[in-house]
């Protein structure tokens, strides 16, 4: 009965780093528990190798011979673990440890007794199979602990036979002895399986539920960045229709309605409420249809002046397929739908500009025709009658001439330009423009950048954009009035400056200047400007105005430099 105390006693000790190895793989789980810079594997193995350690040291305090012949120590069971479960430095340590605690529980101090009772003889055996150890399945690891722990625990029970202390034992305390050893040898190995393995898979369990709880905050935290970046609004609800998340866009959208709301405000709250002028609540029934059916609809919603595009897609969970809420966009599409009417107002106007023009170009036929006869009818007509046929020719060519604009501004036709010096076509117009500067008592002045290179141009187009710029420049004036024409060259390309001293144009006024048809003279047609803006697009340019009532108007025309063309200067 005694035999059967103290190896219950045995199993108890060399059993306790089975019931704490849970405890300390736990804690070793934390870096740094021992020093800043270890690893937690190297903390667990540390302290693994510690607690086997007091477990060799107890075992051996505490062992009593069987008939005090048979030993009864189980130090090696928890020094077979850690070498087979452990580092190789600390597996070393320990069993150096308890190779220096043989006197203590040998029972034969000789060699074979050291080498079979401290179980040295396995120990190399035991290091070569640690690392395949380590790979192998949960079951075949049991068997494999068994087996070194029945040898070790033979080793110690034959251990009085070879080393010759005993010459004749008696068979049944030899029996008995071997069934204490294989039995505890069995319970130990199924404390140390169990205990070890399931904290080492807890652990793996931990770190996965880790690892996928940082991907799953990566993975949220950047679809919610996404959904924040996206100029659109964005809600998701789930199958009851609470609000589950909310984006940024959205957010300023319902803080139109409530200055001071949060997005935790909003989450978990049912789907409806006004926000910036958009009712949620109008798509409640097609969120319900789109959570039954599982079905994207899309919509175009008006609320007073704002129309709105609205889409619901569902949610669908990857493994049932089942519907798990609802991704809801609203998009404020007032400025898009006000631009597709206006393009298609535009497309109207463009396509009765077309058929105007045709129309005029066929008008000038028969308006030929009878200006011809006009004629012929003057020279067979008396004197008296001069001045009649002299208005209704004039008013005839101011028709063709007005058609002559229009054709013009109507026809977006292709112009063939060429290197060419605009001063020398400033200079070619200057007779004609001090003859209509004479007849009218004014003066003109030209001032010429030096500087200014070659330029791509249709000359043509440019002769009747400055003609135009001109005149309009003249007819603002009076008497004495002053007309200057000059060029610089700036970092803007090539500017073109027509001033005038006339009364000026009012803010208003030039805001409209461009548009065709738009006149402030009493027999203007409104199509001279437009012209002079659609000749600068066609040269890649642009057209501006500068003036102050009272004071003058300055027409700018400014023309791109070719790279290639400002080599020479004019």
């Amino acid at each position: 009965m005694d035999a059967v105390k103290e190896i219950v006693m045995q199993v108890l000790i060399a059993g306790l780093p089975a019931f704490l190895f849970p405890l300390i793989y736990r804690k070793g789980s934390k870096p740094g528990l021992l020093s800043p810079r270890q690893d937690p594997e190297t903390t667990r193995s540390i302290m693994l190798a510690v607690l086997c350690a007091a477990s060799v040291l107890f075992c051996a305090l505490f062992s009593r011979p069987y008939h005090d012949v048979i030993p009864m120590e189980f130090g090696s069971l928890p020094l077979f673990t850690l070498l087979l479960y452990g580092r190789l430095r600390t597996g070393l340590a320990v069993a150096v440890f308890r190779v220096a605690l043989f006197p203590m529980y040998a029972v034969n101090h000789n060699l074979t007794g050291l080498l079979l009772e401290s179980g040295l003889a396995l120990y190399p055996f035991i290091l070569m199979l640690s690392r395949r150890f380590k790979s192998m399945q949960r079951h075949d690891k049991a068997v494999v602990l068994f087996l070194w722990f029945a040898a070790g625990q033979m080793a110690a029970v034959v251990s009085p036979l070879l080393s010759g202390s005993i010459q004749q034992p008696r068979v049944s305390d030899l029996i008995f002895a071997v069934i204490l050893h294989l039995a505890a040898a069995a319970i130990l190995c199924c404390l140390y399986n169990y205990y070890v393995e399931n904290a080492m898979e807890m652990e793996q369990l931990r770190g996965q539920v880790a690892e996928l709880t940082v991907k799953y905050i990566g993975e949220t935290d950047k679809l919610q960045q996404i959904m924040d970046a996206a100029p659109l609004n964005i809600i998701l609800i789930d199958r009851q229709g609470c609000l589950v998340s909310v984006n940024d866009t959205f957010l300023q959208l319902y803080r139109n309605e409530h200055p001071s709301a949060t997005r935790e405000d909003l989450i978990g709250r049912r789907l409806g409420g006004n926000c910036g002028g958009f009712d949620i609540g109008m798509v409640a029934s097609r969120v319900e249809k789109t959570l039954m059916a599982g079905v994207k609809t899309t919509e175009l919603l008006q609320e007073g002046e704002k129309v709105f595009f609205t889409s619901t897609s569902p949610i669908m969970d990857g493994r049932t397929n089942d519907v798990t809420g609802v991704v809801i966009i609203v998009q404020d599409i007032t400025e898009l739908e006000t631009l597709r009417m206006e393009l298609i107002h535009v497309e109207r106007l463009s396509l009765v500009g077309q058929m105007a023009a045709g129309i005029t170009h066929e008008i000038r036929n028969p308006m030929a025709v009878v200006r011809g006869f006009l004629q012929l009818m003057r020279e067979k007509s008396a004197n008296d009658l001069d001045h009649y046929y002299r208005i209704v020719m004039e008013e005839l060519d101011r028709a063709n001439s007005i058609i002559n604009d229009f054709l013009a501004l109507a026809q977006n036709r292709i112009v063939t330009k060429e290197l060419c010096s605009l001063h020398h076509i400033i200079e070619e117009l200057k007779p004609l423009l001090w003859a209509d500067a004479n007849l009218r008592g004014q003066s003109i002045e030209v001032k010429l950048d030096e500087r200014v290179p070659m330029l791509y141009l249709n000359p043509k187009e440019i002769k009747q954009l400055i003609l135009n710029l001109a005149r309009n420049g003249m007819e603002a004036m009076g008497e004495k009035g002053l007309l200057t024409v000059s060029t610089r060259l700036d970092e803007d390309g090539v500017k073109l400056y027509i001033t005038d001293m006339g009364a000026g144009i009012s803010p208003a006024q030039q805001q409209k200047l461009f548009a065709p048809f738009y006149t402030t003279k009493e027999k203007g047609t409104g199509l001279g400007l437009p012209l002079c803006l659609s000749i600068m697009e066609r040269h890649g340019g642009k057209i501006t105005v500068r003036s102050k009532e009272g004071i003058g108007t300055t027409f700018i025309s400014v023309f791109p430099v070719d790279v290639s063309s400002s080599q020479g200067g004019n």
